[in-house]
């Protein structure tokens, strides 16, 4: 191998939300791992607003949940409402209140609730926790090149800003690089579904005094449903930065910062001194690369997946998948999981990457393009019949759009090789509500316990056994022996005085460490522990092929 910076399990290409989760994934672990980012920091484009309550639960996990929650621009108790209006000077039609389960007060579902920031204050929080992991080193204007790999390890070529070359030896990279993604195109992956759902304008702008120029009341989004600029728009940050979304714009249209503020004044109603700061156009599209990793190459983010922004999946989305493969890599590199964990990955993540695209494009058939109607601002008995029938139609249809519930918390790996089926998987239905279910594959039930902890907070770093009081003292015996005989890090946490065995419908379940349900049963089945971490004694994930939905449209370079 060629010699450079040496020594890191893992080269990750990116320092967005994806690449970041990544490294603290790894660097929690005491995985050395570089990051390569070609920005001089992190955060430049305002783009994600939602960090949802699964990410959340991930940054619980990691320690700095509280930290998030004290960056948030006006307090985790502002009310993140919905509201769709002709325009922000005009008629309300609909609200939603605590939209995307913002909500603070604590529910027994979850352990933390979701959280409207901006994407940069998230990737700020992520950036100081994973500079302070000893294991992560950044490379900051530095733009990755090209690789190669063996069968050893893989060499990636990165250049700095004085133009300088060099190479880094590891043993694994991912592409964290976003939707031109250079590590995806250089694997010879290709995006395939459906671009060009529809054309968009993205605009960040200084408004001082909009927030208090209109009666709607506090919110994060307010839907304009009027025919001449459909739009959305909501605060973004202190400083009266807000952001403004036309939707459904003409092909070939452009706009001068002077247009764009004409079209903000027009579409509110509402005449103030803006400046614009960014404004970009961006399209949606639906689309899945066909393959998400090559040998020691994977794939993870947006350089894997991109879909319309409706309903806040997609950077959270990236952060799944980075915990996914980041225990993996883990497991493989510190000698407790088997080189063929890591095809798991994509077999567990692209059903779940399709289930929620689905939903995504369906919440993009209704924006406010397609809920404008003609007389909806007329002060008449016309017009208050069709804003009570654009009412009723977007309560009917988009509360899925702001509740889905299900669409974060409930998918199931239930075709995974590495997540033992108890006979129940084939009756688990996917749903926007959310059931918890301990189902093999599922996401863990909750449970708050009496002193105030989640039952989340005690789980392991590694596989953890939770027992119920009606379970056999000799199966942890059994247990821990098996965990100590291989070397794969199991907790076993006994739940004494806890509905355990009712909550999770067996005395024994093993929990992974991205806290889904791996197996549970009434007793401990020898080389369990092998089977999870896909080593030698089991049937091994070679009987198993990638899921029938992938899609097959047209490729798009």
């Amino acid at each position: 191998m060629s010699k450079g910076i040496n020594g890191a399990g893992v080269a990750i290409v990116g320092a967005g939300p994806a690449g970041l989760a990544l490294a603290i994934e790894l660097g929690s672990r005491s995985i050395p791992c570089v990051v390569i980012e070609r920005n001089d920091r992190v955060g430049y484009a305002p783009r994600a607003k939602t960090t949802n309550l699964r990410t959340r639960a991930h940054l619980r996990r990691w320690g700095i949940a509280d930290q998030l929650a004290a960056a948030s621009p006006f307090g985790i108790d502002y009310p993140t409402d919905v509201v769709f209006v002709t325009r922000l000077a005009g008629e309300q039609i609909a609200r939603f209140e605590w939209a995307f389960r913002c909500n603070p007060a604590r529910d027994p579902r979850y352990p933390e609730h979701s959280q409207w920031i901006p994407q940069y204050k998230l990737e700020a929080v992520l950036l100081e926790h994973a500079r302070s992991l000893p294991a992560v080193q950044f490379l900051f204007q530095t733009e990755y090149v090209e690789f190669n790999q063996d069968n050893d390890g893989v060499n990636v070529c990165v250049r700095d800003e004085s133009g300088q070359i060099r190479w880094i030896s590891a043993k694994y990279l991912v592409g964290a690089d976003g939707a031109r993604s250079r590590v995806r195109e250089q694997i010879g992956a290709n995006m395939v579904g459906t671009y060009g759902l529809s054309r968009n304008y993205n605009t960040i702008f200084e408004a001082p005094g909009l927030a208090d120029a209109h009666w709607h009341g506090q919110g994060i989004m307010y839907w304009q449903l009027n025919q001449e600029v459909p739009s959305m728009l909501g605060p973004m940050d202190q400083g009266d930065l807000w952001f403004f979304m036309p939707t459904g714009i003409p092909e070939g249209a452009s706009y001068t910062p002077d247009e764009i503020i004409n079209l903000i004044r027009l579409s509110t109603g509402i005449d103030l001194p803006y400046r614009i700061l960014s404004s970009d156009e961006w399209t949606a599209s639906r689309l899945l690369a066909d393959r998400y990793s090559s040998g020691r190459i994977f794939l993870t983010g947006d350089a894997c997946h991109l879909h319309p922004p409706f309903g806040g999946y997609g950077m959270n989305m990236g952060v799944a998948d980075s915990v996914d493969l980041g225990w993996k890599m883990a497991a493989v590199l510190q000698g407790w999981g088997d080189a063929s964990l890591l095809d798991s990955y994509e077999v567990e993540r692209r059903p779940a990457h399709n289930y929620v695209m689905d939903e995504a494009q369906a919440n993009h058939s209704l924006s406010p393009n397609q809920l404008a109607r003609d007389g909806i601002e007329e002060q008449n008995a016309r017009g208050e019949a069709v804003r009570r029938s654009v009412c009723e139609l977007s309560l009917d249809k988009k509360a899925s759009e702001f509740y889905g519930l299900g669409v974060v918390l409930g998918y199931c790996y239930r075709n995974s090789p590495i997540v033992i089926d108890d006979g129940t998987q084939a009756d688990w239905k996917p749903s926007l509500e959310y059931a918890p279910s301990a189902t093999p594959g599922c996401l863990a039930p909750h449970h708050w316990l009496p002193d105030g902890r989640s039952l989340y907070d005690l789980f392991g770093q590694g596989f953890t056994l939770l027992v119920a009081d009606e379970a056999d003292p000799s199966d942890s015996v059994a247990a821990r022996l098996e965990a100590e005989e291989t070397d794969i890090p199991l907790k076993i946490l006994t739940c004494d005085n806890e509905p355990i065995g009712k909550l999770y419908g067996a005395p024994l379940t093993v929990i992974r460490p991205d806290q889904i349900v791996a197996w549970r049963g009434k007793s401990w089945p020898s080389g369990l522990l092998w089977r999870l971490t896909a080593r030698k004694g089991i049937s091994s994930l070679q009987h198993f092929s990638l899921p029938a939905d992938r899609p097959r449209d047209a490729a798009v370079d």
